[in-house]
């Protein structure tokens, strides 16, 4: 955790260490004196970071909530627009897709304006997606396509809250920090889902209530996006020595990622499992209830997927956070992730409950410990490529496959006079197939490529080293 208040001069400075505190190990109670001519640095954390970081955790709430709007009714919602689930599946696909489009944007604004002016970027495009959806349910007759319009907007939106919990987490946190803040602040948005699972079934139990169910939706939003602008931008002074690094340019950072082994070994099972994650969020009533399951069965599989992995992500990030064992857990999470949706294949036929539940809790809780480990090693080992330029690339490449996986397993849903009708069964060998064909890749990391260094530890640990190899350190809370 961050240094207790220790300077009543200053009330806006929460913490104070120094760099010798940034290998993660406490530091002794006692203060050495440093040469008066070299003094140590002293970094400070500050305690508007959380105003960001909570702004930061409601935008992507509801983003994710307004990706799952129509996706947990999905029946219901195909009856309100006179259309099939199918075409309703189509409001989930082009909300991932138009995070590929919104990407490369979202990485120049993050690399050269920072994460306040993402916020902004993605507060105004939520706001106007969720009224324009609105309208589209209530236009007579519903208009499916200007609600599609909204969607599209939120989805270009989501880019600029998803990507920046990395560099957010690097410019306001200490290296002690970083991977609880990144987790909460990433975690948040499939905590949306989850609200989005659980609440949208009841808001919209007939296809009367689909325009009542967007109203609120957009409400929330709207309340939600009015902090962004009051966001800071920056820390007064830096919080660690690896904060005050200038990366090399864009163009540069992106020819040292593309050349690293470790991104590549990374960014293969990170997209592929956000992708399948995505699809099953979106496509889980479809899987259940030709089954016999209700609409309500399948969101609380789908709420039970999420919750219980942000409770897993709660206990094993801040153990991280002082370990710095990233590749272990990795290397430990990514064969359960494999193993869980080749058991899922049998989970629906079974017709109950109990095997959706028990297998999307533990999927849940490996997917959601490995997102921000994998996301704070990769910033590790790619230093000094900025946090938000691998953190975009990984998310695009998941929602991409997010959408795309959604599409293909569409088309692998069995005919009407299939036992039983429009069956997913095919869909979910796919998963399988697929989830377990990547996990060499997770194995590989280490073992190839040059060996694995945490760059940016190195940097704030040595930063601490001054003259005659003297530090100055605090005790630690």
């Amino acid at each position: 955790m961050d240094l207790p208040p220790q300077d009543t001069k200053d009330t806006r400075v929460e913490g104070r260490y120094t760099d010798s505190m940034s290998n993660g190990q406490a530091s002794s109670s006692s203060v050495q004196e440093a040469p008066p001519t070299l003094p140590p640095i002293e970094y400070k954390v500050y305690k508007r970071r959380w105003f960001g970081l909570i702004q930061l955790v409601l935008l992507n709430i509801i983003v994710s909530w307004d990706w799952l709007s129509f996706s947990p009714v999905a029946n219901t919602a195909a009856s309100f627009f006179t259309t099939t689930s199918s075409t309703v599946n189509w409001l989930s696909t082009a909300f991932l897709f138009a995070f590929l489009f919104a990407s490369p944007l979202t990485l120049y604004t993050l690399s050269t304006a920072g994460p306040r002016l993402a916020i902004m970027i993605s507060s105004v495009l939520i706001l106007l997606g969720n009224w324009i959806r609105y309208a589209g349910t209530r236009t007579s007759p519903p208009s499916f396509a200007l609600t599609m319009v909204g969607q599209i907007l939120i989805g270009l939106a989501q880019p600029f809250v998803l990507s920046a919990p990395t560099r957010y987490s690097d410019l306001w946190f200490s290296p002690r920090g970083r991977v609880s803040a990144t987790a909460i602040m990433s975690l948040a948005n499939p905590f949306g889902g989850a609200l989005g699972q659980l609440i949208d079934p009841f808001l919209a139990t007939n296809s009367k209530d689909i325009p009542n169910m967007t109203l609120y939706i957009a409400i929330i939003s709207s309340v939600a996006t009015l902090p962004s602008f009051f966001v800071p931008a920056k820390p007064p002074t830096p919080v660690s020595a690896s904060s005050t690094q200038t990366p090399p340019p864009l163009k540069k950072q992106l020819h040292l990622l593309t050349r690293s082994w470790n991104f590549w070994l990374i960014f293969i099972p990170f997209s592929v499992y956000v992708g399948f994650f995505n699809s099953l969020s979106s496509l889980l009533t479809q899987i259940l209830t030709p089954y016999g399951l209700s609409e309500t069965d399948s969101g609380i599989a789908g709420a039970l997927l999420i919750l219980v992995g942000l409770v897993a992500a709660a206990i094993t990030s801040p153990i991280i956070d002082r370990s710095k064992r990233y590749l272990l857990l990795i290397k430990c999470l990514v064969p359960i992730i494999a193993i869980c949706y080749l058991a899922f294949i049998w989970a629906p036929p079974s017709r109950g409950v109990a095997a959706p539940y028990i297998i999307c809790s533990i999927l849940g809780a490996a997917s959601f410990s490995l997102v921000p480990v994998a996301l704070e090693w990769l910033v590790e080992v790619t230093w000094p490529v900025g946090p938000e330029v691998g953190s975009t690339i990984c998310w695009a490449g998941g929602q991409a496959l997010g959408g795309i996986f959604i599409v293909i397993s569409d088309a692998l849903q069995d005919a009407d006079n299939a036992d039983p009708p429009l069956n997913l069964s095919r869909a979910l060998v796919f998963e399988a197939v697929i989830a377990c064909a990547v996990v060499p890749t997770a194995m590989a990391l280490g073992l190839v490529g040059g060996g694995v260094r945490n760059r940016r530890l190195e940097v704030d640990k040595d930063a601490g080293r001054v003259e005659g190899g003297r530090e100055e350190t605090e005790g630690v809370a």
